[in-house]
């Protein structure tokens, strides 16, 4: 293992420690109920981060910083902070579709877990993902090209469209999403944000495998 590796594994191990621990489970939970929207923020630009950490690992062999990191970490601060309210908004709508008989199975735990998931991951992932996809192109460019004036026509053109519905939109969202956030809509409320957060690591990783499949797919 290399010094990155123990660095990495080390800010992991300090966040769950935080909650495990139970006085600072308190304090944890209490500062961001009271501060939702910023502990968001700031849940998604370390652990999303971590999670683009670990994909450049993957990829590469050892340890890169992506392009425009900083960047980067605060856009998933962004999301997080979005997440935070989908997070609230949908099991609300989700819980009164059932009572009036929109949706079925009211009055199952599991079943108004898997029906938020599912229409929220329907409804809003597209659109964050999208919103993604556009600021990851955005920085790439910037970085690999130096150019100035990059346009939305010139983005529209670079992103990999067939990628983003066969791979974003037909197999994460089903695959990965909707089963993990049926799980995260299962927990008590104060760790879902926290718990769809630790997600985006195992995402990152499940990106990066992809992109290295893709690369020794071309490569052979």
């Amino acid at each position: 293992m290399k010094k990155g590796d123990f660095i990495w594994i080390g800010v992991l191990v300090l966040w769950i420690a935080i909650l495990v621990e139970p006085r600072s489970r308190e304090i944890f939970i209490s500062t961001t109920e009271s501060y939702p929207y910023i502990g968001g923020f700031f849940k998604f630009l370390i652990l999303a981060t971590m999670g683009d950490l670990l994909g450049m690992r993957v990829i590469n062999g050892y340890w890169k910083k992506p392009n425009g990191i900083i960047y980067r970490a605060i856009i998933w601060g962004f999301i997080g902070v979005v997440t935070t309210l989908a997070l609230t908004v949908f099991p609300s709508g989700v819980e009164k579709a059932q009572e009036i008989g929109k949706l079925p199975f009211n009055g199952s735990i599991f079943a108004h877990a898997l029906l938020t998931s599912t229409v929220m991951n329907i409804l809003q992932s597209p659109v964050i993902f999208l919103f993604h996809k556009f600021t990851d192109t955005y920085i790439d460019e910037i970085h690999s090209t130096n150019k100035k004036d990059i346009t939305l026509s010139y983005l529209v053109e670079k992103i990999d469209w067939y990628r983003y519905v066969s791979f974003t939109l037909l197999k994460t969202i089903p695959l990965f999403w909707i089963p993990c956030h049926t799980i995260v809509f299962m927990l008590p409320s104060e760790y879902r944000v926290i718990a769809s957060a630790f997600a985006s690591i195992a995402l990152g990783l499940i990106l990066a495998m992809a992109n290295k499949s893709k690369k020794d797919v071309v490569v052979s």
